[in-house]
């Protein structure tokens, strides 16, 4: 049996946390993999931690707030030391539906590749975010490619999943600001093999983006920093 952390970061997510953590329960009936909900609540300020304890899930309480980097990371850390099989990184505000887990997890146990990233833009299924976001990801998906010659469509999705191998560089080496564009130099600093996989999303169910009070402009302009200085840094 594949065992498989579902890591669910958490900020304020009291209107979503519950429906999150049962959704991820609901399709675990697979005989190929076990899920196990993994919810790291980054020092919320509501009742998303004392509402995820009376779930079925392990709770992971970080005494300061890490921001989504260093929350994720926490999770990671905990799949690697746990001795899991895989991960997968799932948004805890339910844009993420867990029906399409098993997309992310059946190209790992037959080792397609080490990292499989949910993209919204395959095929154009779903919500396809605001038109400022899609501007940007355009924009990585080009400065990405020039700089580690890998082809993503959907960097900034948060919906992804990693192997044991990719677990245990990235428990270790993860970046703490705008991680899912960034984490993509790591995996091909370190050679690790990169598939998307179409998936649908939905709108957020609630609560407030963690990027949302920054202009577009200004959003870029970090990302994009952050990959350059990750690329060259040694």
């Amino acid at each position: 049996m594949y065992k498989v952390a579902v890591i669910i970061p958490c900020y304020n997510e009291e209107k979503n946390i519950s429906d999150v953590i049962r959704s991820v329960h609901a399709v675990n009936h697979s005989s190929l993999y076990q899920l196990t909900p993994i919810v790291v609540n980054d020092k919320s300020t509501d009742r998303s931690s004392s509402i995820a304890s009376n779930e079925n899930c392990v709770l992971l309480d970080l005494p300061v707030n890490l921001g989504i980097g260093g929350a994720v990371q926490t999770g990671f850390k905990y799949a690697d030391e746990n001795n899991f099989d895989a991960a997968i990184q799932m948004d805890g505000d339910g844009q993420h539906p867990a029906e399409e887990i098993e997309k992310l997890i059946l190209p790992l146990i037959n080792n397609e590749a080490d990292i499989i990233i949910g993209s919204r833009f395959i095929t154009g299924e779903g919500f396809q975010s605001s038109f400022w976001r899609r501007t940007g990801i355009v924009f990585f998906k080009m400065l990405l490619k020039n700089i580690t010659g890998h082809i993503i469509t959907d960097s900034t999705s948060g919906y992804r999943a990693v192997n044991k191998k990719t677990l245990t560089i990235i428990a270790h080496q993860y970046p703490d600001d705008y991680p899912e564009p960034v984490a993509i130099v790591i995996f091909a600093k370190n050679n690790l093999r990169i598939k998307e996989v179409q998936v649908e999303m939905k709108e957020r169910q609630g609560g407030q983006s963690t990027i949302g009070g920054f202009s577009p402009i200004y959003y870029m302009i970090k990302v994009s920093l952050s990959i350059c200085f990750t690329y060259f840094k040694k």
